[in-house]
Order: structure tokens, then C-alpha cells, then sequence
């Protein structure tokens, strides 16, 4: 009996503990459905904008002309008439030369041509009186025609001497050294008290009214910057900077699409010059000049543009970005280009669609430039495309956006 008891006791507290497990069960609390996580992404409307289309390159300025100064007649070098690094007129006297052995050369010449000058006159006047003698039949005819050949001989000597004055006027006109462009005077590379030569050496040797080099310009300078022949080093080196050029490179490809815009270059474009350490825009120019050939161990082109540089904030040497606007493109669908995003097939872009919910869609970029891109066809105006977060997006995940859309992608 007391077995049975027992067992009946078991089988009544397993029954109680079945039952409140059960009615635990029932009675629990049951959580609530979560809601789908939400994806945090940054967007922005597509807009409507002019985008330029143009190409960037390194560049280096020089000025837009440079001349190296040189004596272009022997002597001592008395005054230097510049301050260097300042500006200089075109004309204005930079260096004068010791004038004195060129007026004595001048007057010795010029003493000539009056000697000379005097014995063609008096050749004449035996000329007319022979001429009337022969005419009588007074005088032997050879006599009157070897004074007209005296006469010549004369005129030709006279001739001389005239050519003569001429080139020691010219000697000495050229012992004041001009400028021949206004520009910015470099470093002087010739003290005062020197010897120069027209050769545009320095020496020691004697001051001398010799004859000079007939192909330097007038003024005493060689043009561009070159040296015109002289071994020297010159005086100074004259720097046009107001304009100044900028030269550059661009490939052959784009070379031939720069001659169908511009009409074989007879319609300039715009360049703009940048800082390469800022970025900040030094100055605005244009498209002037491209050289005549395709350098073939590069497949390049050089080209020059010119830039007024009134602020003077672009200097020969320096090394700027230039950026070249090819065309404008009117009304077209920008995009920041961080939008776009390469698949297996292709370009495409998320756009936050209905609900929230993102959309993949292929698109096709028509030209990127700088941190916009166009888009051809994929994208209309308006559309908010995803522009960061793109990378955990799946299509039809539920986004939040957490940059307004009204965003504008700027060029």
C-alpha cells in the first residue's frame, strides 16, 4: 500500500509541473515583429547644368618675350643705368659704353669725307673747263675723258667715306645700350668698369673703335633669348611677363579634337592657370599657338596659351596646372561621380526609389570632369542617386538617407 501511495504522489507532482509548464507556455509574452534594418546612405538629386568639357596638364610659364642684352661695340663698360628686378621701358637706356674712341672714329671719318668731298669738286670744275676747251678743239679729246673718269673715281671715294660716317654714327649710337621691349630686368651680369666686347665677352683689353658684328640688332641686343652668336653671358636678360605664356602638352588624340574646335586654331579657347600647391586660380588666359608638329618620341603636341597676368601671380620657371575648356555642355544630367559605381556589365548607379527602397540601374556616362559626370542615358533630373553607403546596398534594401536630396553635384 504504501508503494502505491507513493507512486500515485509521483504521477500527481509531474502532472502539476506538465500543467504550469503549459500554462507557462501560453501565458508567456510573445516580442513584437522587428522592423527590416534600414541602411544608412548619403544621396543627392540628379540636376540639370552647363558642364565645361576641358583637359588639365602640367605647364610652365616664360615670358612672352626675352631678350639677352649685349654691347654690340668694344669698350668700357662706364654706368649701368637699371635697378635690377624692376621693370624697364622699351627704349630706355639700361648701359652705356665708354663713347669717347667712337666720336674720335666719327670725326676722323667724317674729316675725310670733307677732304674728299673737296677734290670731287674741284675734279668737276676741271671737268666742265676740259669738256668746253674740246669743245673748241682747244684740248686733245682724252684729256676731257680721263677727267670724267676722275670724277667718278671721285664720287665713288666720296661714296666711301660717306658709308663710313655712317658706320661710326652707328658705333657710336650703340656705346648707350637700349632696351628693346618693356619687361622686368633680371640679375646684372656686368659691373660697371668692365671691358665688354662685342662679342659679349668681358676682358682686359684695350678700348678700340673696331667695326661690329653687322647681324645684332640695333639697340644692343640679340633677339629672343638666345645669344645671336656671342660666346658671352651678356648684361642682363630682359623678361616680358605682361603677357607672359604658358606652354604645355597634350596628346595626339585630343590635338585633332582641339583643331576641329577651334578651326585649325583660329578661334582661341579658354585656359585657366592653377596653383599646383593651392589649386587657387593664378590667372585666365587663352589658346594661341601650336607648334607645327607631333613630337614623335612622346606622341604629344606643344601648345602655348597667353595670359594678360596684370597681378603678376604667374612668373617664367614656374610650373603651374592649366586647364583648357574644349566646349560647354548645355543642359546636361550631372551627377556627382562618386555616384557611379563599375559592375560586371557595366557602369551603374542606385537610385532611392519608392518607399525607400533602392533601385540598380545601368547608366551611361557621356564625360567626367573633375568630381561631376555626365550622364547620357540611366539617370533623368531629379533622380536621388546614392553617393556614399553603395558598397553594403543590395537592390530593393531599405534605405535612410542621411543627406538631404536637394543636393546639387557641382562641377
Amino acid at each position: 500500500m504504501a508503494s502505491r501511495r507513493r507512486i500515485h504522489w509521483g504521477f500527481a507532482v509531474l502532472g502539476a509541473l506538465a500543467i504550469a509548464l503549459v500554462l507557462w507556455v501560453l501565458l508567456k509574452p510573445h516580442p513584437k515583429p522587428q522592423r527590416p534594418h534600414l541602411i544608412p546612405v548619403a544621396a543627392v538629386r540628379a540636376t540639370v547644368q552647363d558642364v565645361p568639357v576641358s583637359i588639365t596638364a602640367l605647364g610652365a610659364a616664360q615670358a612672352w618675350t626675352s631678350d639677352t642684352i649685349f654691347a654690340q661695340v668694344s669698350g668700357r663698360l662706364l654706368s649701368v643705368n637699371f635697378t635690377e628686378g624692376a621693370s624697364v621701358r622699351a627704349g630706355q637706356v639700361l648701359a652705356v659704353i665708354d663713347p669717347a674712341p667712337y666720336r674720335a672714329a666719327l670725326m676722323q671719318a667724317e674729316g675725310t669725307l670733307a677732304r674728299d668731298q673737296a677734290l670731287l669738286a674741284n675734279a668737276r670744275l676741271d671737268l666742265k673747263r676740259y669738256q668746253t676747251l674740246a669743245a673748241q678743239d682747244s684740248i686733245a679729246r682724252q684729256t676731257a675723258d680721263t677727267q670724267t673718269a676722275l670724277v667718278k673715281q671721285d664720287e665713288g671715294v666720296v661714296l666711301t667715306d660717306r658709308g663710313a660716317v655712317a658706320a661710326a654714327r652707328v658705333n657710336l649710337g650703340w656705346t648707350r645700350i637700349t632696351s628693346p621691349i618693356s619687361g622686368r630686368a633680371g640679375v646684372r651680369l656686368v659691373d660697371p668698369g668692365n671691358l665688354v666686347s662685342a662679342s659679349g665677352s668681358v676682358g682686359s683689353a684695350p678700348a678700340t673703335a673696331a667695326a661690329t658684328n653687322g647681324t645684332a640688332a640695333p639697340g644692343g641686343t640679340s633677339g629672343g633669348s638666345s645669344s645671336g652668336g656671342s660666346g658671352g653671358s651678356g648684361i642682363v636678360v630682359i623678361n616680358q611677363i605682361e603677357p607672359i605664356a604658358v606652354t604645355f602638352t597634350v596628346p595626339q588624340g585630343q590635338f585633332q579634337h582641339l583643331i576641329e574646335l577651334t578651326d585649325g586654331f583660329r578661334r582661341p579657347l579658354a585656359a585657366v592657370a592653377t596653383s599646383q600647391e593651392t589649386g587657387d586660380v593664378l590667372d585666365r588666359g587663352e589658346l594661341r599657338i601650336a607648334d607645327n608638329r607631333v613630337d614623335p618620341s612622346t606622341g604629344t603636341v606643344e601648345l602655348k596659351a597667353r595670359f594678360d597676368n596684370a597681378a603678376r601671380r604667374l612668373w617664367p620657371g614656374q610650373f603651374v596646372n592649366v586647364e583648357l575648356t574644349l566646349e560647354t555642355l548645355h543642359g546636361a544630367v550631372a551627377i556627382p561621380s562618386t555616384a557611379v559605381n563599375q559592375g560586371p556589365n557595366g557602369p551603374f548607379v542606385y537610385i532611392v526609389g519608392p518607399k525607400s527602397r533602392a533601385v540598380m540601374r545601368p547608366v551611361s556616362i557621356a564625360w567626367t570632369q573633375g568630381t561631376t559626370s555626365v550622364a547620357k542615358s540611366g539617370v533623368r533630373p531629379g533622380d536621388i542617386v546614392v553617393v556614399d553607403g553603395q558598397m553594403i546596398l543590395k537592390p530593393g534594401a531599405e534605405v535612410r538617407i542621411m543627406q538631404a536630396p536637394a543636393g546639387r553635384a557641382k562641377p
